[in-house]
């Protein structure tokens, strides 16, 4: 009990006699030693002590300067990301100018090579469905020519599209080649062989059938078939499809035929409206000097 009275002051007593004492012993060692017994005594102690606070020292002022640098390195990260959806984004919108001028240029070639009266148009809106049969125009200069059931040709750089339907203003309604009320009179352009395209109004593709092809015509897988001209309703030599069948049955007298439009709808953008043909270079003539066009 009385151990417990003093206990503190007995601690605090040692806690100050120690240094003392280690002091002591310090001053009264020999001049000539490096180190007297005291200072051994307490360099043995402290080493292992420093030694390992220096050691956690380092462990922590690394894993702050780890730190520090994977901050600086998500910052430049992100920096960085933000830049690269930047360009990637400019460099979408350069290249989708650069197809627009090549279309343009193209379609300003083919209509100064026609010599033909055409009027420009856009496309400003197709069926909801993804193979659509039917697109919607905008003209860039109203015509009184173009008007309801004129079915007048509209083509573009790649060949036909189709025929204009009902109008509304500068509004026009195009029935696509594709449709399966839609046709063209054609020929074989390798061997001038004819036949007429109609639309076969298939659901899951765009498909043409090539009917009153002979059995005895030459025509093959590949085949370009371009407009013929009869009628005069199409200028001839545009192209309207590719063969991509050929059944010829040993009875019969037309072979069946099937065929893939040449212009890609997905991508329908700009257009001519071919309002009267006025003779001069053909829609062929200008679809060759279009295709000449340099692409950029």
């Amino acid at each position: 009990m009385n151990f417990k009275k003093y206990r503190d002051a007995v601690i605090v007593l040692l806690a100050l006699a120690v240094p003392f004492w280690f002091l002591r012993f310090s001053l009264k060692r020999d001049p000539r030693q490096l180190t007297g017994p005291a200072d051994t005594l307490v360099m043995r102690i402290i080493t292992p002590i420093q030694f390992a606070a220096a050691t956690a020292a380092r462990g922590v002022s690394e894993i702050w300067t780890d730190y520090v640098y994977l901050v600086d390195v998500k910052e430049d990260n992100a920096t960085l990301a933000a830049e690269n959806a930047r360009l990637a984004d400019r460099v979408r919108r350069l290249e989708r100018l650069e197809e627009e001028n090549r279309r343009l240029r193209g379609l300003l070639e083919m209509k100064a090579h026609m010599k033909s009266d055409v009027v420009s148009a856009e496309v400003i809106s197709k069926d909801t469905v993804e193979f659509f049969r039917v697109a919607h125009i905008t003209l860039d200069k109203s015509s009184t020519a173009i008007r309801d059931s004129a079915r007048l040709p509209v083509i573009t750089l790649d060949g036909v599209v189709g025929t204009t339907g009902k109008v509304a203003g500068d509004t026009v309604e195009v029935q696509l080649v594709v449709d399966a009320g839609s046709g063209v009179d054609v020929v074989v352009e390798r061997t001038g062989a004819r036949g007429f395209v109609r639309g076969a109004g298939a659901e899951d593709k765009y498909l043409c059938r090539v009917e009153y092809v002979k059995r005895t015509d030459e025509i093959e897988v590949g085949d370009l078939l371009v407009t013929s001209g009869w009628g005069r309703r199409f200028p001839p030599g545009i192209p309207v499809a590719r063969v991509s069948e050929v059944v010829r049955r040993k009875f019969g007298i037309y072979q069946t035929v099937t065929a893939e439009p040449t212009v890609d709808f997905s991508r329908l953008r700009e257009v001519l409206v071919v309002v009267s043909q006025t003779g001069g270079p053909t829609a062929a003539d200008g679809a060759e000097a279009a295709a000449k066009t340099p692409k950029p």
